[in-house]
């Protein structure tokens, strides 16, 4: 592992600027990965990991750059739950440890910290110094990942019946036997606007 201080340069970086919840994301990161035993997240370790983020917020950020985990390499996964966690995941070992950030840790850079007005720099420091346990519950869970879901897989392609656009790693929905893609099933998040 590098040290703190590099991940944050890193994240600050990638991210634009640091904040609190960036230190909060490094944390996350760095205590899932500790948790399952890996300390080369980007080297020895990079095809051994795949997370899980629950937020689309500066935390992410942060954690993709501790663990190497991209959404480009397939290894970065979003579920927009709107919370403030993360499922880290060991392919080599298929354990799994979910860390959840606690609600309790703002009020604890409150006490620790109520000479510092500004409530970003507040929290900064906090979540420095405070232990994982004052920061996050841990959970052990299980992830059930398909040959599709990890970094490197390659399949055939298939085309949407409806649109005829390219569907890759198995994300195809049949729907009264027709082959469509999950936009086309109902799942669009976008309305076409007809010229």
């Amino acid at each position: 592992m590098k040290p703190f201080d590099e991940y944050v340069a890193m994240a600050e970086q990638a991210h634009g600027h640091i904040c609190a919840g960036q230190i909060l994301g490094i944390r996350m990161a760095l205590y899932g990965l500790r948790l399952l035993g890996l300390d080369d997240p980007t080297g020895k370790h990079r095809k051994r990991i795949v997370t899980f983020v629950e937020i689309d917020r500066c935390a992410t950020d942060a954690i993709g750059v501790v663990t190497g985990c991209r959404l480009g390499k397939r290894a970065l996964k979003f579920r927009d739950f709107g919370k403030m966690a993360a499922t880290f995941c060991d392919l080599d070992t298929h354990r799994a440890v979910r860390i959840i950030a606690l609600e309790t840790s703002k009020d604890l850079a409150r006490a620790l910290y109520p000479e510092i007005a500004d409530k970003n720099r507040q929290q900064m420091r906090a979540y420095r110094e405070l232990s994982d346990e004052d920061l996050f519950r841990a959970c052990w869970v299980r992830v059930r990942l398909g040959p599709e879901d990890l970094p490197g897989y390659k399949a055939q392609r298939t085309v949407c019946a409806a649109c005829g656009e390219g569907i890759n790693f198995k994300r195809e929905v049949v729907l009264d036997g027709r082959i469509l893609c999950r936009a086309c099933a109902g799942e669009r998040y976008y309305e076409p606007i007809e010229a």
